[in-house]
């Protein structure tokens, strides 16, 4: 493989990692209101959003592990959960 091509397949795997640092998780929120979590994934700090009294999916931009803080205490999240959201607690279903 020449110097070029190695390179390139380098910044190819680089940049899969790269987009691969999320987690993602589908909610139902049975609150009425917007809700914005403190998430600390990898230890840097990100946000959980959900909008009120939806059913949706949200993105946290960092990568998994994630502990998101909220009224109940704190959960650990690595994406494809399926979450519960009621008096600004969280919970799996």
């Amino acid at each position: 493989m020449n110097k070029t091509a190695a390179l390139t397949f380098a910044a190819l795997l680089f940049g899969a990692a790269t987009a691969s640092a999320a987690v993602t998780v589908d909610y139902y929120n049975k609150d009425s209101q917007k809700h914005s979590f403190e998430a600390i994934c990898s230890g840097s700090k990100y946000t959980l959003e959900v909008n009120g009294s939806t059913t949706g999916a949200s993105t946290i931009q960092g990568s998994a592990p994630c502990k998101v803080k909220h009224a109940g205490g704190e959960i650990t999240l690595t994406g494809g959960e399926k979450i519960e959201i009621k008096d600004g607690k969280i919970t799996l279903r």
